[in-house]
């Protein structure tokens, strides 16, 4: 028996509230990353690996508010647990892996289409896998063409965002930004969606895993906890909030004076003789052969 899948039962509700979490969940990893390429090379993996974990937290945060307003018409649905909360580690992980390349290598050419690749990947990962998570009287099955347009637009979305944090144009540039890549991400998940058949073998309720209702407990508390203390990072860092570049800092070493460099330019003239010695001189080396 075909399932009758609808995927807004509480009307745009849940979609708003799914785009918010990952324009949310965008903003905070794009202007992570973006910091990060103003900053030494000992603070670096600090910010990506913040960055990471805010955009992974945010997008997983999106499907699973969006998942609320899912249903199957005549069975009831449940998730795993593990599978659940794997996905989410799936997306901070690939996500991190490709936030670091471009993090390290610049957001251009082979590393920027490298890092927006994994990273694009890691959405599409995120978002099949907590499908697999779901349980339900039913066998679920996939249009393959859909699934690949809804790849395509999370790749395209993650280069795109990975290429805007690495232009460093302020804090509107990154919010335009990861406005477009909440968009694209949502879209992404509704493209996968429309993907879906459900072909219903009875209508009793699954036996083993949670309701969406025990699973908003953990989302609202974990991720979005951490996403608000994302927040208040990017809030209280002026240079994040400015979205100025910084020359290239140097890093100071133990038992090194501030100040060495400068005096050593300082001393540098003195090793060259003044104009008069060079004339004395000069005129000392003329008469050498007439007193020989």
């Amino acid at each position: 028996m075909h399932g009758t899948v609808d995927g807004f039962s509480y009307g745009l509700v849940t979609p708003l509230v799914a785009y918010f979490m990952a324009c949310l969940g965008g903003a905070l990893g794009l202007r992570c990353t973006t910091r990060s390429l103003l900053v030494t090379h000992s603070w670096r993996p600090g910010w990506l690996a913040l960055g990471s974990a805010a955009i992974g937290s945010g997008i997983w945060t999106m499907h699973f508010v969006a998942m609320m307003g899912f249903t199957v018409e005549h069975t009831p649905i449940r998730y795993d647990w593990l599978m659940t909360f794997a996905s989410l580690a799936v997306a901070v992980v690939m996500v991190g892996v490709g936030i670091f390349i471009v993090g390290y290598r610049g957001a251009r050419g082979t590393a920027l289409f490298t890092g927006g690749t994994i990273t694009g990947l890691g959405i599409a990962s995120m978002h099949y896998l907590g499908m697999a998570g779901m349980r339900l009287d039913g066998q679920l099955e996939y249009n393959t063409f859909t699934v690949a347009v809804s790849v395509v637009i999370a790749m395209a979305a993650a280069t795109a965002a990975l290429w805007a944090a690495g232009q460093v144009r302020g804090f509107l540039w990154s919010v335009g930004a990861s406005l477009v890549m909440g968009l694209a991400v949502t879209g992404m998940h509704y493209t996968g969606m429309a993907a879906l058949d459900v072909h219903l073998q009875g209508t009793s309720e699954p036996t083993t895993g949670g309701s969406p209702a025990e699973l908003l407990a953990p989302m609202l508390i974990g991720p979005l906890a951490f996403l608000v203390l994302a927040g208040v990072v990017v809030l209280f860092d002026p240079l994040m909030v400015m979205g100025r570049t910084a020359g290239a800092p140097v890093e100071r070493k133990p038992g090194v004076p501030a100040h060495t460099e400068p005096r050593r330019r300082a001393r540098h003239p003195a090793r060259h003789p003044a104009p008069s010695t060079r004339r004395h001189l000069a005129h000392r080396r003329s008469r050498t052969p007439q007193n020989r």
